[in-house]
């Protein structure tokens, strides 16, 4: 949130004033702080650049708190109108004021995209909706430019309720220009109960219509000056670089609004080429083509439902019956087209669970087929804002232009009555001529430059611009022909056909065909004036886009009152100014009828019938000063005039007013009263408005001398001298002059009944509704009625919607004349504070009472509060009620002031915590009413309950004790049986399993090693095993008693070589499989060994072989005979059988071996004599296993205790005087094939590589 900047609220200042008022603004405008509060309503004045505090973040920040908990911003007040019309049921309404140029279009679009996304937080679900493109502003002279229809569809959510107000064309095609963007939709998120509560209660959108119409005149000039004076001038247009956000250049003329000057090519606000927004509609696209196919296999065509209301109260500018003139106006007053949030929600379930299975096709789509199965695949929600947005992005083309101080023009007012979606109220559109520099509707330059060259060719144009004289000294941009595949994807998703939308692009093409005809005048023979077209290809061109005869077109343009026939010679001849007269309202009505035929359209597919509370939100023409105004500005600067006054009635006068009435102590606030201004145009029978419409006028001249004369006087009216054709009125902003020229021609514009009659003779069925008064049957009716009465009525209809309701202000500041970021005018800010009376509306709020309610209502509301009001208060009368309910409230009593009829309300932060006190109780309030239902609910259902359970359950009893009887008679039988048999049956399997053993048994199977026996049943398994085991045993009886005593040795010296050895060395599985021999060399039988061992008492050799004794100093293999006795061990020389060392049993306690597969095993001698001399033996032989098993068992005989068998990778050895550390390192298996172990001698280690 921003850092504290000035003062949030003005009323709040120290020293109040308009100098220290204007220096808050100021301090904040600096510091990009453009929101200001005075009470409840908001002074925003116009950055000139993008400001990134409109996030989703902002929204729900500002939706979750109070309007004075947060710092000053739109969406604060926003959210106390919407707030105000939930809570308290009550129609709402912000206005929006301030000059052209001030911002009030993008407020407005924040403020519908608070209410889109605020709906989004309660209404929807987590879906990311297609939607085509997000609007973005752009700079004008008239502030914060967007389209003025587009200002609700920022960020379209919910079921949009889009209704169109549009009247006739302000200006010819000639006049305006365009900057068109995108406008996509939020996202969605998740939602608690709660929140799924408070959607069921949330009002829903709806509209009223008003018909304010500045009918088709809003240029200074008709089309005719700017056929015949086409000049040269040409006037730089401001560029855009993104699709999303338009980009302009800073420049003298078309500063950009809410842009900063940059010069880098990307967008101002994303950075970006091409804009996100735009990529999203490409990548639906896409996807919509992927999927069209499987949609049209799986959906099955439906109902499409209605979604909406466009209403299009645009006068005729053909004649038309009193009758029907009479329902348009009575149809001011109210829709009968609505829908709701609430009614999408419901026919979305019903849509998307309830329809049938659709049958399978093989039909692929054509893309209209594909556009409609994308639209009826979606919810209703999602179809509703792709809808609005897609018919905003249309209605921007057709409606919106770039001028001189604006490069996206829309020159609506409208107002959007919410519930809570949104729609909007085109006040007109302006087809008269170009002025010099400005651009035409968007739609001429999208369709010449998008437009493919197929489109093209059927619709008889050209790509070149300047072949048009209605585009005539205008350029087009290069973002013409990206727009307008937005342009013409939007028909198709508001469910246009392909026809229709064919038809639409060929009456947009004669417009600007119409506008190429040249009249030649010519003198005929009887010497009257006539004229005749000179390029008569583009009457035949026309005439084929109309499907009707070329000179059917002709009579009608350039003969008056022609009967319609193909014949040349029919009716009176016209001279050539008065045939381009007839083309350019020609041009004019069938532009504008064309928008009113769109905007129909767009009802039908966006109607509901639900009537609600209305939030509206009105924007209006600012206040406008030319250097030449006309007729336009005229109705301009009135309409604002009225709406000021509607301010200061229902403010600043009424406000106090109600003070004194209520007997309020009160010192009386100045003010600026503009009533005698609005009287002077608007006062029956006097007023201009009435001068104008007055019979007996027939030329400006008799005009203006008609309100000089009635006027003169006044203190708001002056004359400007006796030559001059203008008059001056001095407005409540500042004193304008206006020119008298054409005044009349543009209060009463009309086709001639000819011309409508020859159009209608039309094939294009489009072209035959536009011109029904055409038809010969129809009767013939009386003068329409002129703009200056339309303006009247619609102002007066529009203001009658706003006086019921309670109103919230905006009011727009221009800080500068130049467009630019960061200054301030000090002066101007001044002139707009004093015009738009804001001091005395600050003094107002802060000497005053910010709300007021009924004594009736106030009690009513809040007798919830105090428990002796609630629910009835016996107590006395309302106003002691009412006194009760403030005293026990936790606020001040100061704060609150009981009239005669009212009760009072200062601080706007105390309304606030009193709504919170009462959201609270009612929360609880509710909570108790729950909690009471729930309980008489569920105590009936109980007590239903119980007794259907009583019976219930004695009847299952009774039948579930009957079966059980009957069950267990049963079972008792069977078991009986079972028994007798089982016992039977075991006791014949015992007897055949033990009298088959024998027979059973395989032959040869003495060997304790045999492991069969017959299998036996499952019951017998115990005694099976308890035989098995007894034979076993047995076998091994029988087995042991065939030994003699050296088998009984060698099994002896087997298990002790298994006790030491197993799975602990690697090569003790290969010795199992060996018998130990014990002498290899046969040596008892040699004599000369007799010999020896008698003289060393070793007569019995337990083991004699011929290994290798290790070197102990190289590890090299010395082959020696080893003979072990069962007293000692001796080592021979080989060959002459000479004891080399005899090592008694006893002296060796310990033996260590490696534990992989090599042969070597170290003895360990005792530390006697001997072995501090020699040291510790080192052998390696093939019979380790054997020589170190016996071994163990002879020292264990001559000792007593066997010795110790250590098995290691790494151990020691004694060499002597010297300790070496024997380690044995695995090489792999491939080194066994290459010989024995290699070993190493590294000082005090022996390395071994086995």
């Amino acid at each position: 949130m921003e850092q504290e900047i000035g003062t949030w609220d003005s009323v709040l200042l120290e020293n109040l004033s308009e100098d220290s008022f204007i220096n808050n603004i100021h301090q904040r405008y600096k510091r990009d702080h453009i929101y200001t509060y005075i009470g409840t309503s908001v002074v925003a004045l116009n950055p000139y650049h993008h400001i990134s505090e409109h996030s989703l973040d902002n929204v729900r920040n500002y939706g979750d708190k109070g309007i004075f908990q947060l710092p000053p911003h739109i969406y604060g007040l926003t959210n106390l109108a919407y707030q105000s019309l939930k809570d308290q049921s009550e129609d709402q309404c912000i206005l929006l004021t301030g000059e052209s140029g001030a911002g009030k279009t993008e407020t407005f679009k924040m403020i519908v995209n608070f209410l889109t996304h605020i709906q989004d937080r309660s209404h929807c679900p987590p879906a990311t909706p297609n939607v085509l493109r997000k609007q973005s502003s752009t700079s004008s002279a008239s502030g914060l430019v967007t389209h003025a229809h587009r200002r609700a569809s920022s960020s379209c959510s919910g079921t949009a309720n889009f209704i169109i107000c549009k009247n006739r064309a302000e200006n010819p095609p000639a006049t305006l220009s365009r900057r068109q963007s995108p406008s996509p939709g939020p996202s969605q998120r998740s939602r608690t109960r709660a929140e799924s509560i408070e959607r069921q209660s949330r009002r829903h959108m709806r509209e009223k219509i008003v018909d304010f119409d500045f009918s088709h005149h809003k240029s200074s000039e008709n089309i005719t000056s700017q056929l015949l004076e086409s000049q040269a001038t040409h006037h730089l247009h401001p560029t855009k670089s993104c699709f999303k956000h338009q980009q302009t250049q800073v420049g003298a003329k078309g500063s950009p609004k809410y842009a900063v000057p940059s010069v880098y090519s990307g967008c101002r606000q994303c950075g970006h080429s091409k804009c996100v927004r735009a990529q999203s509609l490409e990548k639906e696209e896409r996807d919509e083509l992927r999927g069209s196919t499987c949609r049209l296999a799986t959906v099955q065509p439906a109902q499409h439902p209605h979604r909406g209301s466009c209403s299009n109260l645009m006068r005729q500018h053909s004649t038309e019956s009193q009758p029907e003139r009479e329902r348009d106006r009575s149809s001011l007053m109210g829709s009968t087209q609505r829908i709701s949030l609430y009614d999408a929600h419901k026919l979305s379930k019903a849509i998307l669970g309830d329809l049938p299975p659709p049958p399978p096709s093989s039909v692929s789509p054509t893309p209209s087929a594909s556009s409609s199965l994308h639209r009826r695949h979606k919810s209703p929600t999602q179809r509703m804002r792709e809808c609005v947005t897609c018919a905003d992005v249309f209605l921007e083309a057709m409606g919106n232009a770039c001028t001189l101080k604006n490069n996206n023009s829309s020159r609506y007012g409208k107002l959007f009555d919410i519930e809570i979606d949104f729609k909007g109220d085109p006040m007109g559109t302006r087809i008269t001529d170009t002025i010099i520099g400005e651009r035409n509707f968007h739609i001429f330059y999208q369709l010449l430059l998008g437009a493919d060259l197929q489109l093209l060719k059927s619709l008889k144009l050209y790509r070149n611009v300047e072949k048009y004289e209605l585009l005539r000294n205008t350029t087009a941009m290069e973002e013409d022909r990206m727009n307008f595949h937005y342009t013409k994807r939007s028909l198709d998703v508001l469910g246009l056909s392909c026809e229709e939308s064919n038809s639409i692009f060929r009456v947009i093409a004669v417009v600007l065909k119409l506008g190429n005809f040249i009249f030649v005048p010519i003198t005929n023979i009887d010497g009257t004036e006539g004229c005749q077209v000179s390029n008569v290809y583009e009457v035949q061109e026309t005439a084929q886009l109309l499907n009707i005869e070329a000179q059917i077109l002709i009579n009608c343009l350039t003969r008056a009152n022609s009967s319609n026939s193909a014949q040349e010679d029919v009716g009176c001849e016209m001279d050539a100014r008065q045939a381009a007269i007839n083309r350019n309202t020609l041009c004019r009505t069938l532009y504008s009828r064309l928008f009113t035929w769109l905007v129909n359209k767009i009802n039908e597919s966006l109607k509901s019938t639900q009537r609600e509370k209305n939030l509206a939100l009105l924007d209006f023409y600012g206040f406008e000063v030319l250097e030449h105004n006309s007729f336009e500005q005229f109705a301009i600067n009135y309409s604002a005039e009225k709406i000021h006054q509607n301010f200061v009635f229902h403010v600043l006068r009424s406000e106090q007013e109600l003070y004194i009435r209520e007997g309020l102590e009160w010192s009386r606030i100045d003010y600026f009263d503009n009533e005698s201004i609005c009287e002077l145009i608007d006062k029956p029978s006097y007023g201009i408005l009435s001068l104008i419409n007055e019979s007996h006028l027939n030329s400006n001249e008799a005009l203006l001398s008609r309100v000089q004369q009635c006027c003169a006087g006044h203190p708001n009216f002056m004359t400007t001298g006796s030559n001059s054709m203008s008059f001056q009125i001095r407005h409540f902003a500042s004193v304008v002059n206006y020119s008298i020229h054409r005044f009349l021609e543009k209060n009463s514009d009309m086709l001639p009944k000819f011309i409508s009659a020859a159009f209608y003779q039309s094939k294009l069925s489009l072209v035959q509704s536009l011109f029904p008064e055409g038809n010969p049957r129809r009767q013939a009716t009386k003068k329409p009625s002129t703009l200056s009465s339309n303006i009247r009525t619609q102002l007066q209809t529009l203001l009658a919607i706003v006086k019921h309701r309670r109103s919230h202000y905006v009011f727009c500041i221009k800080p500068n004349e130049g467009k630019q970021p960061h200054q301030f005018d000090m002066a101007l800010v001044q002139h707009q504070v004093r015009y738009m009376s804001l001091m005395p509306l600050v003094h107002l709020c802060r000497t005053g009472h910010c709300y007021h309610l009924l004594h009736v209502k106030f009690f009513h509301r809040y007798k919830l509060l105090n428990s002796l009001t609630w629910p009835h208060f016996h107590g006395g009368s309302q106003v002691e009620g009412i006194a009760l309910i403030i005293r026990n409230l936790p606020l001040p009593s100061a704060e609150f002031t009981i009239g005669t009829k009212n009760v009072f309300v200062r601080s706007p932060r105390t309304v606030y915590e009193l709504e919170q006190f009462r959201r609270l109780r009612i929360s609880e309030l509710a909570v108790l009413i729950q909690k009471m239902f729930r309980m008489y609910h569920a105590r009936k259902r109980f007590q239903r309950m119980r007794h259907s359970q009583m019976i219930i359950s004695s009847a299952w009893r009774t039948w579930r004790a009957r079966e059980e009887y009957r069950s267990l008679k049963y079972k008792r039988q069977v078991k009986w049986a079972i028994d007798v048999i089982g016992r039977y049956y075991r006791q014949w399997k015992i007897r055949q399993f033990l009298l088959t053993i024998p027979l059973r048994l395989p032959p040869n199977t003495l060997s304790p090693l045999s492991t069969e026996w017959p299998a036996a049943p499952v019951f017998l398994a115990d005694a099976s095993r308890q035989l098995r085991s007894i034979y076993h045993r047995w076998k091994c009886y029988i087995y042991r008693n065939s030994f003699d005593q050296t088998a009984r040795n060698r099994m002896r010296e087997k298990v002790t070589a298994s006790i030491i050895f197993k799975d602990r060395k690697a090569s003790y599985a290969r010795s199992v499989g060996h018998p130990f021999v014990g002498d290899y060399v046969r040596l008892r039988h040699n004599q000369q060994w007799k010999k020896i061992c008698a003289e060393t008492n070793d007569q019995y050799v337990v083991f004699a072989d011929i290994i290798n004794k290790i070197a102990r100093s190289s590890g090299k293999f010395v082959p020696i005979l080893l003979v072990l006795s069962t007293s000692s061990l001796l080592l021979l020389d080989q060959r002459t059988l000479q004891i080399k060392y005899r090592v008694p049993a006893s002296e060796i306690y310990r033996m260590s071996l490696s534990p992989y597969l090599d042969d070597i095993a170290v003895f360990h001698v005792k530390a006697s004599e001997f072995g501090r001399k020699k040291g510790d033996f080192v052998f390696q032989t093939g019979h380790v296993i054997e020589i170190v098993t016996k071994m163990f068992l002879v020292i264990q005989n001559a000792t007593g205790k066997p010795p110790e068998i250590h098995i290691s990778t790494e151990f020691e050895a004694n060499f002597g005087q010297q300790t070496v550390i024997f380690s044995f390192k695995y090489g792999g298996m491939s080194d066994l094939a290459q010989g024995p172990p290699k070993v190493t001698r590294k000082a005090n280690r022996m390395e071994i590589i086995v």
